[in-house]
């Protein structure tokens, strides 16, 4: 049991510093898009299914309330988050519009829509990332498996270089966390200042 454990976190870790070198740039690129995007009083959209409806809502918390730092709330909308939406679309049109028709209500030109899928063929995912960028959302796909449709139909794919489930959602939650960080860093440089 002890091997188990240590080679998932030895697996984990590899995953992650294989992600961290081939996307350093993509992140902070991605972090100056959501700066902007925030500093311009508009917002950010995310979702997913299964453990990525759970990252979506852990990343908006962090930026509605706080990551590192004391500061203001920056808009973040998790559309994973009410079951009357969520099952009432899934009803009366399809499961595959849960987002998009979400997006068509809340989106706003130059928003952000986050959509995230680990296989990067989720089609609800897709077709909200489709409609965000018609809409002129500017879209970022986290995603892995090679990336998939999402990854083409993103402006910009975090791509995690793997095609284990766990490794992938473990990268997209750090992944995340450095751009929330990056972001506080960006809009509060006075936070960090050394006194």
């Amino acid at each position: 049991m002890k091997d188990i454990v240590l080679q998932a976190f030895e697996e984990s870790t590899r995953v992650k510093e294989q992600f961290a070198k081939e996307n350093a740039d993509v992140l902070v690129t991605a972090a100056q898009r959501l700066a902007t995007c925030f500093a311009a009083d508009h917002k950010l959209l995310l979702f997913g299914n299964g453990g990525s409806a759970a990252d979506a809502q852990h990343i908006a918390a962090e930026f509605v309330n706080r990551f590192a730092i004391e500061r203001r709330p920056l808009p973040a909308i998790a559309l994973t988050t009410d079951t009357s939406i969520l099952t009432s679309i899934a009803n009366d049109y399809s499961f595959d519009e849960v987002f998009s028709k979400q997006i068509k209500a809340l989106g706003r030109k130059d928003d952000i829509a986050m959509g995230i899928s680990t296989s990067g063929s989720s089609r609800n995912v897709i077709v909200a990332m489709k409609t965000a960028r018609d809409m002129g959302l500017y879209t970022i796909g986290l995603t892995g498996c090679g990336g998939g449709e999402l990854a083409d139909c993103s402006d910009l794919a975090l791509v995690v270089d793997s095609q284990a489930t766990p490794r992938i959602q473990e990268t997209h939650v750090t992944a995340a966390h450095i751009l929330c960080e990056l972001v506080e860093r960006i809009l509060f440089p006075e936070s960090f200042a050394v006194p």
